[in-house]
């Protein structure tokens, strides 16, 4: 008898480094029912779709998305999950070819209410998002990569006036500390060697297991795990402890902050709602920089928030320009229907936010370039990632992309394959977004 064929099945994700973490565990729960997963754009009998909402650009490119899909799979079974099918459960419905959408509460869970033949009309499931801790399962093998997210907690209670989040995530909630540890314990032993910890407002992060603290202690411990990452964390709820363990031989976790800073201008952040002062923001920025050596700061910035005045814009630029930042990511600011900011009558123009965009960014660039300028010719530990044709590329403990040559260097002279190994190598040569390095010795 002819042996059945596999079902193929195609994902794709837009938006946060979260979202991405939920794809892959949905794609693992695909694989053990027997789906082949298929690169997105390829002919598929299922597609999943993971929205981002954060803007009125994002909901558009969702639906751009979830329309090419249908274009290009006809008779494929649609999913919708996510943020979008949150809060534009309506506008995705009246997407031809949709057969399912699933809010944030259910979403870890799409693959229950898959169907096995098109819908004529979508089902819809969007439930009320719950405030209790949270676990996840189906957490087995999964696409290697050195580094891997690791999803702590969900949703914000932090309700900035330009953001959507708290509506379309929920209040803030914490993974259960034993189900997250779990999930690290297998990654670990599929040879993944950097956790990236994940969450919407991972600082908010408590159960009756413990905290943050108690959650990198618990990594810390597990055979295997040699580097930790902060993801994003907001500068009101960062414990200055972790400062002793980034100084720490002994501990995983690297010497590496992002802190959103959003605007050097108090008058800005106060109609942000965002809930701390320049002053305050820069004091903590100060004593992290002053306490652990090495230390990277990276940051988000928003340019062209309405009311946003030229003299407010050049404020930012200064606090970034007089302090020890290493990097921003510039976002313009977007409208997002249902926020407070989108019903303002002083928007920036487009055109404007679009100047101070690209100013900014240049801005970010040079402190980048003068950070890693500051480091060349000293000696660093990187891990190293899947060689390219040319290069093996690899990060610092700090952050910086140091690309090692793969002729003529010791690797290749001694044949060795560093993919996923850690090695220590000397910071010769800047390019453009990277460090030359050269290959010392190998550290494992």
């Amino acid at each position: 008898m002819e042996k059945a064929k596999k079902k193929k099945a195609s994902l794709h994700t837009l938006g946060c480094r979260l979202n991405q973490s939920e794809t892959l565990l949905i794609q693992q729960g695909l694989q053990e029912r027997g789906y082949e997963i298929v690169p997105f754009g390829e002919k598929a009998d299922l597609g999943i779709i993971n929205t981002c909402t954060v803007t009125n650009l994002a909901d558009s490119k969702c639906r751009q998305t979830i329309r090419q899909f249908v274009r290009k799979n006809p008779e494929a079974y649609t999913a919708v999950v996510g943020c979008y099918s949150q809060m534009g459960a309506k506008e995705i419905a009246e997407i031809g070819g949709v057969d399912l959408i699933i809010g944030n509460q259910e979403k870890m869970s799409v693959i229950d209410y898959i169907g096995q033949e098109k819908n004529e009309k979508p089902v819809i499931v969007r439930e009320k998002i719950s405030q209790a801790d949270f676990s996840i399962h189906n957490f087995g093998d999964i696409p290697f990569n050195q580094r891997a997210n690791l999803k702590i907690q969900d949703g914000c209670s932090f309700v900035c006036s330009f953001c959507i989040i708290p509506f379309a995530r929920g209040a803030a909630r914490a993974r259960d500390m034993e189900n997250l540890l779990e999930e690290a314990r297998l990654k670990a032993s599929q040879g993944i060697r950097e956790i990236v910890i994940t969450g919407v407002n991972i600082g908010t992060y408590d159960t009756k297991d413990g905290d943050l603290l108690k959650v990198l202690e618990g990594l810390n411990a597990i055979p295997g795990i040699d580097r930790i990452r902060i993801s994003s964390i907001e500068p009101t709820t960062i414990p200055t402890e972790l400062f002793a363990l980034m100084n720490d031989p002994q501990h995983a976790l690297l010497p590496f902050f992002h802190i959103p800073l959003q605007s050097g201008c108090d008058k800005v952040l106060k109609e942000m709602r965002r809930r701390y002062t320049i002053s305050e923001y820069l004091d903590f920025l100060h004593l992290a920089h002053d306490s652990v050596p090495d230390v990277y700061i990276g940051s988000d910035i928003m340019v062209g928030f309405p009311g946003e005045t030229e003299d407010d814009f050049q404020e930012t630029c200064r606090v970034f320009l007089d302090n020890p930042f290493d990097f921003c990511h510039v976002f313009s600011y977007s409208e997002r229907k249902g926020t407070v900011a989108a019903r303002r009558e002083d928007q920036v123009a487009i055109p404007e936010r679009a100047r101070r965009s690209a100013y900014l960014r240049r801005l970010s660039s040079k402190k980048r370039y003068d950070m890693y300028e500051r480091y060349l010719g000293q000696e660093m530990r990187v891990l190293f990632e899947n060689p390219k044709p040319e290069t093996w590329p690899s990060y610092t403990d700090n952050y910086i992309r140091v690309v090692v040559p793969r002729v003529g260097e010791l690797a290749a002279e001694k044949g060795l394959d560093l993919a996923n190994r850690c090695g220590r190598v000397r910071l010769k040569k800047l390019a453009a977004d990277y460090v030359e390095g050269e290959l010392l010795e190998m550290l494992d």
